[in-house]
């Protein structure tokens, strides 16, 4: 229907998740209308993400350099560790503005059925990074059936080398009890606090 190159396009455009055909076609028609320094930019910027970005050397986090921000601040505790399952996970956290430790990227989780096994991940260079000074690890990792197997690997990796804490799960304010499933709920009674 379309010249081979605009097809190719499509088809490139429909490669990122939640793009299906016709969102893909929609983006090639956009790129189609922009002028050529445009289109230059992209592919520039496309290029230098691929040369440029890598994951930091200490916590796995997207840098540019051999340390990302998180590590290289002298601001930040660096003996509080918060791991969490990739780097668009910090983002998250950071909009808080509230935690001011480091980050352990993991990479992923603990899937068996995916063929996805704890050597896989992320995990033995955050045991190399946990000494006596660290104060605690926090596993923010979703409250999925992957992320609980792999929080409780990794409490295990660290019982007694440090304190291990994890993200508090349960109903979300402005909900009802009505539309609450199971797990959550257990989760909520779990983390029960004295008001």
């Amino acid at each position: 229907m379309y010249p081979k190159t605009f097809d190719d396009l499509i088809y490139e455009f429909q490669k990122l998740p939640g793009v299906g055909a016709k969102t893909a076609e929609r983006y090639a028609f956009t790129v189609l209308s922009w002028n050529e320094d445009e289109i230059s930019e992209m592919a520039e910027t496309l290029i230098n993400l691929k040369k440029k970005v890598k994951k930091c050397t200490c916590c796995g986090n997207l840098t540019e350099d051999e340390l990302c921000e998180f590590c290289k601040s002298s601001k930040r505790n660096q003996n509080i560790i918060c791991v969490v399952q990739n780097p668009k996970d910090i983002s998250v956290i950071e909009s808080m503005q509230e935690f001011n430790g480091v980050y352990h990227v993991l990479d992923g989780l603990i899937n068996t059925q995916k063929g996805v096994l704890p050597d896989q991940l992320n995990i033995m260079s955050l045991l190399k990074r946990i000494n006596e000074n660290t104060e605690e690890v926090i596993l923010a990792l979703d409250p999925t059936v992957e992320g609980e197997t792999t929080a409780l690997y990794i409490s295990k990796l660290l019982e007694g080398k440090c304190r291990v804490s994890r993200l508090a799960h349960g109903i979300p304010v402005g909900s009802h009890l009505d539309y609450t499933d199971a797990m959550t709920l257990l989760k909520a009674f779990e983390g029960r606090k004295s008001s």
